[in-house]
C-alpha cells in the first residue's frame, strides 16, 4: 500500500512539473512575458540579413518587444518588420531602428534609439529612420580585397639607376 502512495506521489509531482514547463512555453512563444498589453508598429529594411519572428525588440539593452514577422513589399522590394511593442513603451515619431548581433555570430535583434520628438508613434505606424544589418562576410572581403588593391596600386616600379 505503501509503494502505491508513493508512486502516486512521484507521478502527480512529474505530471504538475510537465504542465508548468507546457505552460512556460506557451507563454513565452507568444512573447506574454514582454509585459501585457501591446501594440504593432513596423519598419523598413533594406536588408533583414537573416532576422527572424520571435526575434526580440530592445531598448537600451532592455527587451521592449518581440519581431512578429519578416516580409518583403512587393512594391520596392524592401524588407517590412512587423513589432509587437509593451504599451508601456511609448516611441518618439523619430525613433531610429537598427538590426544588431549579440555577440560576434549570434542571434539578431532590433535595437531602438528614441528620439526627441514630442509626437509619439501611434500603434500600426511606421519607423521611417532606419539602419540595415552589417553583413560579416562583405566587411571581411571588402579588408581582404580592398588591401589587395592598395598594395598592387602603392608598388612603383624601381627607379631606374643611373652607370
Amino acid at each position: 500500500m505503501r509503494d502505491k502512495k508513493l508512486e502516486f506521489g512521484v507521478g502527480l509531482f512529474v505530471l504538475l512539473g510537465l504542465i508548468a514547463v507546457a505552460y512556460l512555453a506557451v507563454k513565452l512563444g507568444a512573447g506574454a512575458f514582454v509585459g501585457g498589453e501591446t501594440y504593432e508598429i513596423e519598419a523598413r529594411f533594406n536588408n533583414t540579413g537573416g532576422l527572424h519572428a520571435g526575434g526580440n525588440v530592445m531598448m537600451s539593452g532592455v527587451t521592449v518587444g518581440r519581431i512578429e514577422g519578416v516580409r518583403l513589399d512587393p512594391e520596392d522590394y524592401s524588407a517590412i518588420v512587423d513589432m509587437r511593442i509593451s504599451s508601456a513603451v511609448r516611441l518618439p515619431a523619430d525613433t531610429m531602428a537598427s538590426i544588431r548581433t549579440s555577440g560576434l555570430i549570434g542571434d539578431k535583434f532590433i535595437a531602438l534609439a528614441p528620439g526627441a520628438d514630442e509626437k509619439f508613434l501611434q500603434p500600426s505606424e511606421r519607423i521611417i529612420m532606419t539602419e540595415s544589418a552589417v553583413e560579416l562576410e562583405s566587411l571581411i572581403s571588402k579588408m581582404a580585397f580592398g588591401s589587395v588593391k592598395e598594395e598592387e596600386s602603392s608598388e612603383e616600379p624601381p627607379a631606374p639607376r643611373d652607370p
